[in-house]
């Protein structure tokens, strides 16, 4: 009996806590973000309005780690607050828009318009959503202390039901069905304002000015929408672009040579997309600034009438303009495509930006999980030059995170003057696959560490040996092109081209010929770049039109060197390009690139 009576004491107990829990997740003192592969402190500091170390001091521990799939207690402070973002909320199990739209007293639309990654399909537990602030002439414009926080059927509310709109009716028909005057109606019902009325919109029905009281009036029977009937009433119509706008803001100018040199060639290799879209009929209306790598510039352009009107825009080069740019796009509603910056805090909070150049911790993601599927059962050796560098320290570390947390074991030997092919034989298990990883993608290192390796190879050629390494490696091809095929080497990488290629012979040739030079030997080649990130918008453009968000997998294109996967950071925020792809140089001497889905 006393058993029993403890075990019901912890249940209650239990669920107690539970109850706090669920209130303090889209309470007064936080809500809790689910951890997505790439994201750090950082990212998700930025997303959120909030500092580092408000995160760390709800969640001890998290500056030294974080996982996937974590969850984190992300506080709910003033600083969350803006134009857009009144506050975040973690959507329950069995929460639906309509019972939010109620909860917040704020319009489906509304919050569709402020998440726009959110959809019917991914309305689920765990997602983070922003919830509007009103405007005043919106129904969530009332006092913040008589805003409902109940649960629909208990809420007290400025309307009386929801009306879903058949066909035929008319604003003025549902007035007068309900015996309201239009201007109530707009009212509760601002997106009305521009006269259209679709067949499956749901409205707010105001009570009428004759009512007694609202309390007493008898609960509507009218079924409360569907998550799917709500999206779908908030989607935007289809939209095709006659002419695309585009602009392309870069500092074709600068006091640093080489910078004012991957520019030219950026905007050579962009100019030879347009011209092959317009070939096929693709109309592209293209105005170019020089920025100067000066704010003062870069404020003049922004302020030239034409600028407002355009569909997408690519630029600018420096971190340092980004904010300016970012901030112009998304009140202005433009696309912006930014192909050079490692760091664009402002993609976290900006649904207009496109993030070509993949932020360390999502790029080193991407490349653990290929490195798992694709050498998960290989000896995992990392070679350590004496006397070396740590350029490669964070990527290193992570990896050997990624390889503990899948329980697979690795080794790490030092190579130094007087190495003898011993160690590196003692590193390996000769029965089955073994793979080399330098700490240092420097062509230095492999100086070092190539002869030795291959040493023990051609000695026992029955070894299976593989060596691993850096995007860099690409550029060392006069150096060390033996050694990597013989070693049947891999490595990762964004970038990449074979110059065989017959797009990439086509687009050289052309290059060439349009310009009478050869792109730089850089590392990516800027003249590719500008061609690939061209050709991929403005043909998505031409393809998709105004709902290019909705199927960029759809875009169909075959880049030169770029690869394309943009994933949405957060339903608010804008996109960043997560491709990666591993090169493999064969013992057959063939050269395949590596395409992971």
């Amino acid at each position: 009996m006393r058993f029993f009576q403890i075990v019901c004491l912890s249940l209650a107990l239990t669920l107690g806590n539970a109850g706090k829990l669920l209130h303090a997740q889209n309470g007064n003192n936080y809500f809790l973000h689910t951890v997505s592969k790439g994201q750090s402190l950082y990212s998700i500091a930025n997303m959120y309005h909030v500092t580092v170390d408000d995160i760390v001091r709800l969640n001890p521990g998290s500056d030294k780690q974080i996982r996937a799939g974590e969850a984190l207690k992300i506080p709910q402070t003033s600083n969350a607050s803006s134009a857009e973002n009144g506050r975040f909320h973690t959507i329950q199990a069995g929460e639906t828009l309509y019972q939010l739209t109620v909860k917040y007293n704020v319009s489906a639309q509304a919050i569709c318009d402020a998440n726009p990654g959110l959809s019917a399909s991914n309305f689920r537990i765990g997602q983070v959503i922003s919830i509007p602030t009103g405007s005043p002439e919106s129904p969530v414009s009332k006092p913040k202390e008589t805003q409902p926080t109940a649960t629909p059927a208990t809420s007290q509310k400025d309307w009386k039901e929801m009306h879903k709109v058949e066909r035929k009716e008319t604003i003025f028909s549902i007035c007068q069905e309900y015996n309201i005057t239009q201007e109530d109606l707009l009212a509760l019902n601002p997106e009305l304002k521009d006269g259209k009325l679709r067949k499956g919109m749901f409205l707010f029905i105001p009570y009428p000015k004759n009512s007694q009281s609202h309390k007493s009036e008898t609960p509507a029977t009218t079924p409360t929408p569907s998550n799917e009937e709500l999206f779908n009433q908030s989607k935007i119509a289809q939209k095709n672009f006659k002419s695309i706008q585009a602009a392309v803001l870069l500092p074709f100018t600068s006091t640093n040579n080489d910078e004012q040199s991957r520019m030219v060639e950026y905007y050579e290799g962009f100019l030879i997309a347009v011209d092959s879209l317009k070939r096929q009929g693709v109309s592209v209306n293209l105005y170019t600034y020089n920025t100067e790598g000066s704010s003062n510039t870069l404020s003049n352009i922004l302020n030239k009438p034409e600028m407002k009107n355009m569909d997408i825009i690519f630029g600018p080069a420096h971190t340092s303009q980004v904010g300016a740019l970012a901030e112009f796009a998304k009140r202005n509603k433009i696309r912006l495509v930014v192909p050079f910056a490692p760091k664009v805090d402002q993609v976290f909070n900006n649904p207009m930006i496109y993030q070509i150049n993949t932020p360390q911790s999502y790029f080193y993601s991407e490349v653990y999980d290929h490195f798992l599927r694709k050498f998960k059962q290989t000896n995992v050796i990392f070679v350590d030059v004496a006397n070396g560098d740590k350029e490669k320290q964070g990527f290193i570390n992570g990896l050997k995170d990624e390889l503990k947390d899948n329980h697979i074991k690795f080794k790490q030997i030092q190579l130094g003057a007087d190495m003898v092919p011993g160690k590196v034989i003692a590193a390996m298990d000769t029965l089955r696959e073994n793979i080399f990883i330098p700490t240092s993608g420097r062509s230095s290192a492999l100086t070092k560490i190539l002869p030795q390796l291959s040493n023990v190879l051609r000695s026992h050629p029955h070894f299976n040996m593989h060596l691993f390494g850096y995007p860099e490696w690409q550029t060392y091809t006069q150096e060390h092109l033996a050694s990597f095929y013989e070693l049947d080497t891999y490595f990762y990488s964004s970038f990449y081209t074979n110059n065989l290629f017959p797009e990439a012979v086509r687009f050289t040739q052309s290059f060439r010929r349009w310009y009478s030079k050869d792109m730089a030997n850089t590392f990516p080649k800027y003249g590719m770049l500008g061609f690939d990130t061209g050709y991929f918008f403005l043909k998505g453009l031409s393809q998709q039109g105004n709902k290019l968000e909705e199927n960029l997998n759809r875009v169909n294109v075959t880049p030169i060197q770029t690869g394309f996967k943009f994933e949405r950071v957060n339903n608010w925020g804008g996109f960043i390009n997560q491709k990666v792809f591993f090169v493999h140089l064969t013992k057959d001497y063939e050269l395949i690139k590596l395409d992971f889905e």
